[in-house]
């Protein structure tokens, strides 16, 4: 059962149509959640006791630096998939998943700085988490210039999932990078062992964000995954019943 639930993910006019029927599943929760996080974030929370009310960029930073490497993560695994199985639509979510994980991961990089200029009082430091994340940027801009660059699409296929099967390494490195070194950047305040060591009416907008984000991710890339088949499989005969009314 689970093999056939497999194949048929597998199919571009399953994916197709399922990614079409769950997109407003998706966007409609992200949007309430995402506007209640931040009238709750920036309305309702409390100042930082030590950071005042700067410290109200998080509600966006830490969705963004959290998504920048689940996207990547997500990325990945689809593109190790298409390699192992020779699946194209796992292909067509790697490379679904590239632009919006490059934006994602541009945000978390300026607001990152713009935080950073009143506590740090640099926008830019060369901090091992900064500087695994700006690589982590550079990730995604090389996946998809070697796609772009090849015009056969299968040799891109496979040779930008390479790259990005590869770049995993840099997703641990990110993670635990505040740990291993020294680091201006602050320690984990939500994975600990113990307890998240952020105040409850903080901590609830922030969770309601991280979802809000997360849900939003996968809204968008369902609407670009159905442009990427679309793209695919433009010679298909159920291409034009599908977008026939």
């Amino acid at each position: 059962m689970a093999w056939t639930w497999f194949h048929r993910l597998g199919s571009p006019p399953y994916i197709y149509s399922l990614a079409g029927r769950l997109t407003p599943w998706f966007a409609w929760p992200a949007a309430l959640l995402i506007v209640a996080g931040l009238y709750d974030g920036l309305v309702l929370a409390p100042p930082d006791y030590q950071q005042g009310d700067g410290f109200r960029i998080l509600y966006v930073h830490v969705p963004t630096a959290y998504m920048s490497i689940m996207i990547y993560t997500t990325m990945a695994i689809s593109a190790a998939v298409g390699l192992i199985w020779r699946i194209k639509v796992a292909h067509a979510v790697a490379a679904s998943c590239a632009p919006i994980g490059a934006s994602i991961t541009f945000c978390a990089l300026v607001t990152g700085s713009l935080w950073g200029a009143p506590m740090w009082g640099t926008y830019w430091e060369w901090d091992p988490r900064v500087t695994s994340e700006l690589i982590l940027l550079f990730l995604y801009f090389g996946y998809m210039g070697l796609r772009s660059a090849m015009e056969d699409m299968q040799r891109a296929d496979r040779a930008s999932a390479l790259l990005a099967v590869v770049g995993i390494v840099n997703v641990p490195i990110i993670h635990y990078s505040v740990v291993w070194w020294n680091s201006l950047h602050q320690g984990p305040s939500l994975m600990r062992l113990d307890r998240p060591a952020i105040q409850v009416s903080m901590l609830v907008p922030l969770l309601m964000m991280i979802l809000g984000f997360t849900l939003f991710f996968v809204a968008v890339l369902l609407v670009r995954l159905r442009g990427e088949v679309l793209s695919r499989e433009r010679a298909a005969s159920w291409i034009r019943e599908a977008v026939t009314p």
